[in-house]
């Protein structure tokens, strides 16, 4: 079993993007990330951590908005405009959760699509599943990245997708669909669910719980792409997949940690310098 290592997969795109970086300083233009966080949510601030660090790295310049849980939705919406129309920024997002009394569709709708390197406005949204995206959601466009770099090729492959949220599951789907995969979303009201995963070859789970896909869940030599981040009985940090169990059956698989995580902010910090490249050319 070969591990898709995205750690690993990481750590060399990170010296591309660097060199794409230091390209566009040299004509005047130094690539933008700005981060709204909103009370003090520990795993959204370990998230904003990891992305500071990860573009501060690269040479782009993070800028973090801090506001207490008491903000109001009307300052915090008049920030995402301010953030809209600031030409240094070529990207940013609103770390969810945010509080209960801020509508979180009027803030995500809120930002501009040309912005918006979460991928989540409705705009953007849409201009994924007709094929024209301009920005993805990064833990989709990461897992797809770090195929593309092991040399995994969609084109024709039976994809089962365990998990049907907007961050991954729909997404996931429809970036695959447009590497010409035949593709299966199953949810937690689907029938028969070992039957319909065991016909996969790449098996993309998503789920949030613990260990639960096991070996009978998986096809012989299938590719397990494990988005979860659990704790095991013990508190010990762990997928949605059984790695233990189900190692010795597939043909590739991420480990937890390791795998689909540090993809997920390499895409992001990617989307963000190819919209600085774009406004280096002018677009």
């Amino acid at each position: 079993m070969k591990l898709l290592e995205g750690k690993k997969v990481a750590a060399a795109l990170d010296e591309t993007m660097t060199k794409r970086v230091e390209d566009l300083k040299k004509k005047g233009v130094t690539p933008g990330l700005a981060v709204i966080l909103v009370g003090e949510n520990s795993a959204s601030a370990v998230y904003v951590r990891n992305k500071k660090r990860r573009a501060e790295k690269l040479g782009i310049n993070f800028q973090l908005i801090h506001f207490d849980e008491t903000v109001s939705e009307r300052e915090l919406l008049a920030k995402i405009d301010e953030l809209n129309n600031d030409k240094d920024v070529d990207g940013f997002i609103v770390q969810l959760p945010v509080p209960d009394h801020i509508d979180e569709d009027k803030v995500i709708e809120a930002i501009d699509p040309n912005k918006d390197v979460d991928g989540f406005t409705p705009i953007s949204v849409g201009n994924l599943w007709i094929g024209t995206p301009l920005t993805k959601p990064a833990t989709a466009s990461g897992i797809l990245m770090m195929l593309d770099h092991y040399g995994v090729d969609l084109d024709g492959k039976n994809v089962v997708i365990v998990g049907r949220s907007n961050i991954v599951g729909k997404p996931t789907a429809a970036l695959m669909l447009d590497r010409n995969a035949t593709v299966t979303i199953t949810h937690s009201h689907t029938k028969n669910l070992k039957e319909i995963t065991s016909k996969a070859d790449v098996l993309v789970v998503a789920i949030g719980r613990a260990k639960f896909i096991t070996q009978d869940y998986v096809k012989d030599q299938a590719i397990v792409i494990d988005v979860g981040m659990d704790r095991d009985e013990n508190g010990k940090l762990c997928g949605d997949v059984d790695f233990d169990d189900v190692a010795d059956k597939a043909a590739m698989m991420t480990p937890v940690p390791g795998g689909v995580g540090p993809m997920t902010i390499t895409a992001l910090v990617d989307q963000v310098i190819e919209l600085a490249e774009g406004r280096a050319n002018g677009k």
